[in-house]
């Protein structure tokens, strides 16, 4: 029995890890878990760009094989959408907050209303493409097509979101200068005011990331290259996923 549990208990010899830990817990969040795949879709088709200049055909099949099927469970993990969307909605309707910022309300509740139709499209698309659901294939395109274009919509609103933000953002600043308070009160608006400035330069690369993608996906017979896809989405795909990943200390 002794012999027999020795590489039973194999995993008796690791400790147990915080970074393991992390990582399930990390992978274990539909949205954590949809940025992790979104690196792996889009990065794949840069590396799938250089294989073919390198005559490496057969391993970028290979890789296209894995791009694929990522990108398709990506949509299927998407479906709980409108669920986090509805909840978002509410919130930002009773936000005490947002009353002194209404301008950035009326992006919010437009954006929202981006992804109301967003979402439904992508949805039917995605089932009719599985012959789930009986659709043409024109009107199959267009609901493709159509989501994208919304999908646009919210990312344009997205750029100007963040403008007003930053506006709003470069007030307090002002207002923390001339208020007289103590030291260490100041100190830590000062931390707070610098955390909220990173967030709005990260939230903006990620949003140029996208946009590209969305005027490429709204439009048929687009020439922007794949390899120009995998650039964009992976400058996106990483400052989500390393947010996301950063974020997960603060749940612990």
């Amino acid at each position: 029995m002794g012999a027999l549990s020795r590489p039973l208990a194999l995993a008796g010899h690791f400790q147990p890890s915080p970074t393991l830990d992390r990582l399930v817990k990390f992978c274990n969040s539909v949205p954590s878990l949809d940025k992790l795949l979104a690196l792996v879709q889009y990065f794949s088709k840069v590396l799938i760009w250089f294989l073919l200049r390198a005559g490496r055909t057969s391993l970028a099949e290979r890789l296209n094989n894995l791009g694929v099927p990522v990108a398709d469970f990506r949509v299927l993990l998407r479906f709980y959408g409108l669920l986090p969307l509805i909840q978002w909605m509410i919130r930002i309707e009773h936000d005490k907050s947002a009353s002194g910022a209404p301008l950035l309300l009326n992006i919010k509740r437009l954006q929202n209303l981006a992804l109301v139709f967003y979402y439904p499209l992508e949805q039917a698309w995605w089932l009719a493409y599985h012959k789930i659901i009986f659709m043409s294939d024109e009107r199959m395109t267009r609901c493709s097509i159509w989501s994208c274009r919304w999908w646009a919509l919210y990312v344009v609103l997205q750029f100007w979101h963040l403008a007003s933000e930053w506006s709003i953002l470069k007030r307090r600043r002002r207002e923390l200068r001339v208020d007289g308070e103590d030291v260490e009160t100041v100190q830590k608006q000062k931390r707070e005011l610098k955390a909220e400035g990173d967030r709005i330069f990260r939230e903006t690369l990620i949003n140029v990331g996208y946009f590209p993608l969305t005027l490429h996906w709204s439009v048929e017979n687009s020439r922007f290259p794949d390899v120009g896809v995998g650039v964009f989405g992976t400058l996106a795909a990483f400052y989500e996923l390393s947010h996301a990943w950063r974020a997960t200390v603060n749940d612990e």
